[in-house]
């Protein structure tokens, strides 16, 4: 009955007032065209900039209050800041808190016309984030070397979905396993990325890096591929392609000894942006990711729709099985919530999680979430 419920209201949702949470899909643009990173992310360019601040938002300043995200002609900076009020729903009690999330310093220079410098500090994680990248390959294809996050999959800003870190333990019945990818806040890998812009609309990606969890000399780097097509088409904007990675994650043995099994991922994903609306999915497997001779699955759609100018409404489903083999082991659930951007560089986000396990628990989830950025 609860999951008949969900499809009906969902359906609601999707052919009246769903939401874009994929800016680029909407307006038929590549990440690097809002953003200094060539696969998107963090530090946004001048043009990404005046795009949360005029076109984004509800309201935005006066134009004769003259504000601009360069400290200098050649210096970029910026920053990224989430709370949020959670509250689960537990069997016959629940409980809620304040929640800091994640609090990022972004700042990046120009060198030249060719290369760039990026530097990250997220004071909530302790994280650093810094890189070089250098287009001096042809048709505007680029290197990169320092840390980072790969590019692997579509990288949605909630790591809360499967397909990217997963609820680190917040309201599962898996609070002392793992419910989600590799992907989640903490992950950076130090090593080099290469970008080839096959043509105008085709991107394809490779890494080779050492990851959170690998030991120096103990492991072999980690080794991620990804490659995406974004054709133009009139009136219709899509985007799909697939992601590899291969990566060794620590483990312990019943004796307690540590040991590193080899991961090897692979996915698919998809979006189509119409209008006001757009759709995203990715699915993805992990074999040997939670146990020996295991293949896991993650699977993550999501549907949007702009309202109006401001507010967006947001549809997703995420699903998480981690054994194949193994039944009544599987994570599911329904995201449904708007976007409101009231104001330049402030995001309120109310969501209603709606979580789906076998055998059932009760532990739904209402969060609000407050995004500053500049």
């Amino acid at each position: 009955m609860k999951l008949i419920f969900l499809l009906l209201f969902s359906f609601f949702f999707l052919t009246e007032i769903a939401a874009l949470p994929r800016f680029a899909l909407k307006k038929g643009a590549a990440c690097f065209d809002c953003h200094t990173n060539p696969t998107g992310g963090n530090l946004r360019n001048t043009g990404g900039w005046i795009y949360g601040k005029n076109s984004l938002p509800l309201v935005s300043p006066r134009k004769e209050f003259e504000m601009s995200n360069l400290l200098a002609e050649n210096i970029l900076l910026g920053f990224d800041f989430r709370t949020q009020y959670l509250a689960v729903f537990l069997e016959g009690t629940s409980k809620s808190d304040f929640q800091k999330m994640t609090g990022s310093v972004y700042t990046g220079l120009a060198v030249s016309e060719e290369i760039d410098l990026f530097a990250r500090y997220d004071f909530i994680w302790g994280i650093w984030e810094a890189y070089g990248t250098a287009r001096i390959l042809p048709n505007e294809s680029y290197i990169k070397a320092g840390s980072f996050v790969p590019n692997y999959g579509i990288r949605l800003d909630d790591h809360t979905a499967y397909t990217r870190g997963g609820d680190l333990g917040a309201a599962t019945s898996l609070q002392n396993n793992k419910q989600g990818l590799l992907y989640d806040p903490r992950y950076v890998e130090s090593g080099a990325e290469i970008g080839i812009n096959i043509s105008d609309f085709a991107l394809l990606t490779a890494s080779v890096g050492s990851g959170r969890t690998q030991q120096l000399f103990v492991t072999e780097p980690t080794y991620t591929t990804s490659i995406q097509f974004h054709p133009e088409m009139e009136n219709i904007n899509l985007m799909f392609g697939g992601s590899g990675a291969v990566f060794r994650t620590q483990r312990f043995s019943p004796e307690f000894t540590i040991f590193y099994p080899q991961v090897k991922m692979y996915g698919g994903f998809a979006g189509i942006g119409l209008g006001n609306f757009s759709l995203l999915g990715e699915f993805d497997i992990a074999e040997d990711y939670i146990s020996p001779d295991t293949s896991t699955t993650a699977l993550m759609i999501e549907a949007s729709y702009t309202i109006f100018k401001g507010i967006d409404a947001v549809v997703r489903y995420d699903r998480f099985d981690p054994s194949t083999k193994r039944g009544s082991d599987d994570l599911s659930r329904f995201v449904i919530g708007f976007e409101f951007h009231p104001y330049s560089f402030i995001e309120i986000r109310p969501q209603y999680r709606l979580q789906i396990e076998d055998p059932e628990i009760k532990n739904d989830i209402f969060l609000v979430q407050f995004h500053l950025w500049y």
